[in-house]
This record gives structure tokens, C-alpha cells and sequence, in this order.
């Protein structure tokens, strides 16, 4: 039996002005996902105490969780990006925002390590046109002259809605178990992928000229992914916001909670004080690619950045005895430093084809989050070797020893912003 070409699938014929109403309608649907996707992932900073004891996990599987996450969504991430800019956001992100949907219901019913395991699996596959998916989106919609503005928005509200959630799932679970409050999630995402499957389309035909099947197909993605990776400042890019962001996504999704803690702050006010990393990389992503435009330049905010969020986290990590309002103060300075990360894609965006955006960000994306699972596993492991080499249990001393990678890539951050070169439209 004959495969159908997928890019032989014609897409509606009808065109649509960018910017009008039909280009909001579209970006809201997509950044809903987004706000979808990472409601859930910054949730489980909250839900894992729960988790853990009504499953009867260890801290280290714990952390390998939100790390197996975080490196299928990466390995996936790569294909994303390619997708989007051969298939166009019409036929994928319905398919993802099912996916998603039904890894949430997975999650919600899981009674072990190993379901667990395949539901964040499942949720990673559909995830990874989300985040890029957004972008891919405002660029397509609003023009490109636009793309980094309309970037920084969707990570606006999606850092927005992470703060809140992680208070709000916080609440749901006093009232509710974390079972139930995940199953009415996966509910809320049956609506969702109606309303995309109605929806969303691309602005015009998604044009590209694949012929010889799926195979084909496949290999066009590949050849693509391939082009963009021969640039060498896509990689100084990504690995500039990995470093920068793995870390944000470390302390947002598991580890802030704990370090707070060992401050003396109790659960739920150490709940709080981590959502003001999500606070903070809202502001910062509203105020930060902007900025950039403004001052037409990369390279100036990403090293701001990359220092603002080592001096945060140095003094969180060596500074002992400090107050509730100074702690909240620096969590949400480091969130608001750390949006400069966000430059990676529109440095990355800078270099490439207008129709290879959607890779680019992919892989920058894709390289983020594989840092960003190592990052989130590494501590938990290193507390477990601090335990057993006799460092005081819940204890500062302990939280640096585990912390070491972070500040690591902290500081390696800061020398690939001190190195990378400037490559704003007006610059290069």
C-alpha cells in the first residue's frame, strides 16, 4: 500500500493578513498550549512530595522524573522545530496537544515508577512543538520583524502562568489529591485540542516539495536539521541559553523549593518563593527582548544577564541567615536575569533562513533542555554522595555541594556571552 506524501496533504487555500484578528485568535491558541504544557512541568516542583510518597519513591528517582521529562522532550525537540517548518502549525500541534493530554491522564492514574516514566515520556513527544510551536506561530502570523517581540510574549505568559500555578496547584492540593487535580487537567486538554483542531492553520500554504512518501519526507527534515546545525553560532547560542536556562529550569521545577527550606522557610512559603523565579523570567522576558531591539543588540543583555543570575544564586547558596522578602527578592532577580536567555533564539534566528526558524529554535531549544535534565538530576545525585561522605543532612553545606553543577553552568554561561560575537540584523 502506497504512503501518502504528507506535504502532498493540501492545506486550506486561503490566505490571511498577519497581525489581524485571526492572527491573535491562532497565537492565543498556541500559547495556551504553552501555558498548558508548562502549568503541568512547573507543577511538579509542587506535586512531587505527593508523588513520592503515595508511589514510594526515592529523592534521586524523583529527580530522574522530571530529568527523563526533560531529555525525551529534548531528543524530540530537534524533530519539532523541522516539522513545523515543512508540515506548518495546522497539522502538528493538534497531534501534540493530544499527546500531551493523554501523558497527563497517564500521569494522573500512575502507580509506578516505570508508568510514570512512559507518561512524562508520552507528555515530552507532544511538548516539543508547544514552546517552539508558539514562536514558530508568531513569526509566521506577525512577520518576522516581529519574532523576537512576540518570542518574548509567549514566554511571558507562560512564566506567568507557571508562577501562578505553582500557588495555585499548591491551594488545589489542600482541598484535592494530586490524582484528581491531574485527571481534571487532562480534561481541560480534550477542550483544548477541540478548539485547535477547529482553529489553528497556518497564515498561508505551508509551500516545500517533498515527493517519495513518509521516507522522503523524513529525509528533507533531516537535510534541514542539518543545514542549520552546519552554523556554528546556532550552537554558541544554544549552548549559551542551556547553560543559562537548564539552570532556571533546575530550580524552578524541583530544586528552589528545597533550598528555601534549608533557609528555614516553611513548605508552602518555600512553594511561594520559587514561583518568583517564574515571576521574575516573566518580567524579564517582557523587558529584556524588548531592550535588545531597542538598543540593537544581542550581546550586551545576555552578559548582564548571565552575571545577574550568578550573583543571585551565590548569595541564595553562601549567604546564610538571610530574610523572607531578600530571598523572594533574589529568586525573582535571578528569573528576570535569567529571560535573557531568550536571545539565544533570536541570535540564532539572526544567522538563518526565514523558512529555518522553526529548526533553529528547535535545536537551540532541544540542546536547553538536555542541559536542563542533566541539571535537575545532578543535585539529587550529589546529595546522596554528600549524605554518604557525611555532610549534615538538610543543611546549607549540603545544598552547596549539590549546587556545584548549577554555578558551573552559571559561569559558563557568562564566558560564552563574554565570547560569542554580535549578530543583530543592523550588526552583522
Amino acid at each position: 500500500m502506497s504512503v501518502t506524501n504528507p506535504g502532498a496533504i493540501s492545506p486550506p487555500t486561503r490566505s490571511f493578513p498577519l497581525g489581524g484578528t485571526m492572527a491573535w485568535w491562532v497565537w492565543i491558541l498556541a500559547v495556551t498550549f504553552v501555558v498548558y504544557l508548562f502549568s503541568f512541568q512547573t507543577g511538579y516542583a509542587i506535586v512531587n512530595p505527593s508523588v513520592q510518597k503515595d508511589v514510594g519513591l526515592n529523592i534521586t528517582q524523583v529527580g530522574t522524573i522530571a530529568a527523563v521529562y526533560t531529555w525525551a522532550f529534548a531528543i524530540c525537540q530537534f524533530f519539532g522545530g523541522a516539522l513545523l517548518d515543512r508540515l506548518g502549525s495546522r497539522k502538528v500541534l493538534p497531534i501534540s496537544i493530544a499527546l500531551v493530554t493523554l501523558g497527563i491522564f497517564m500521569f494522573a492514574n500512575a502507580h509506578s515508577y516505570g508508568m510514570l516514566l512512559l507518561s512524562q515520556v508520552i507528555i515530552a513527544i507532544g511538548s516539543c512543538t508547544g514552546f517552539v510551536g508558539a514562536g514558530y506561530v508568531g513569526g509566521q502570523w506577525f512577520g518576522m520583524a516581529k519574532f523576537s517581540f512576540m518570542f518574548g510574549l509567549v514566554q511571558v505568559v507562560a512564566a506567568l502562568t507557571s508562577a501562578f500555578s505553582v500557588n495555585l496547584i499548591g491551594l488545589a492540593l489542600s482541598a484535592t489529591t494530586w490524582r484528581t487535580l491531574f485527571n481534571w487537567t487532562a480534561i481541560s486538554g480534550i477542550v483544548l485540542f477541540v478548539l485547535a483542531l477547529m482553529y489553528i492553520r497556518n497564515p498561508a500554504p505551508v509551500e516545500h516539495h517533498d515527493e517519495g512518501g513518509i521516507g522522503a519526507f523524513f529525509g528533507s527534515v533531516l537535510r534541514n536539521m542539518a543545514e542549520v546545525a552546519k552554523i556554528g553560532h546556532v550552537w554558541v547560542a544554544a549552548l549559551g541559553g542551556a547553560y543559562s536556562f537548564g539552570v532556571m529550569l533546575a530550580l524552578g521545577v524541583v530544586w528552589m523549593p528545597k533550598l528555601l527550606q534549608v533557609h528555614g522557610f516553611s513548605e508552602g512559603t518555600s512553594n511561594f518563593g520559587a514561583s518568583m523565579l517564574w515571576f521574575g523570567l516573566a518580567a524579564g522576558s517582557a523587558v529584556i527582548p524588548h531592550w535588545s531591539d531597542v538598543i540593537q543588540r544581542r550581546k550586551l543583555p545576555i552578559i548582564v544577564g548571565a552575571v545577574v543570575q550568578l550573583l543571585a544564586l551565590l548569595i541564595l547558596l553562601y549567604l546564610g541567615g538571610i530574610g523572607l522578602l531578600f530571598a523572594f527578592i533574589l529568586c525573582f532577580l535571578f528569573g528576570f536575569a535569567n529571560a535573557a536567555h531568550m536571545l539565544a533564539f533570536s541570535t540564532a534566528a539572526d544567522v538563518v533562513k526565514p523558512s529555518q526558524i522553526g529548526t533553529s529554535a528547535a535545536i537551540v531549544n532541544g540542546i536547553m533542555f538536555i542541559f536542563g535534565g542533566i541539571l535537575m538530576n545532578r543535585p539529587g545525585v550529589r546529595i546522596g554522595w554528600g549524605l554518604e561522605a557525611g555532610v549534615p543532612p538538610a543543611s546549607l553545606q549540603l545544598a552547596q555541594y549539590a549546587a556545584l553543577p548549577a554555578l558551573v553552568a552559571c559561569v559558563l554561561a557568562l564566558l560564552i556571552a563574554l565570547v560569542m560575537r554580535e549578530t543583530y540584523p543592523a550588526h552583522h
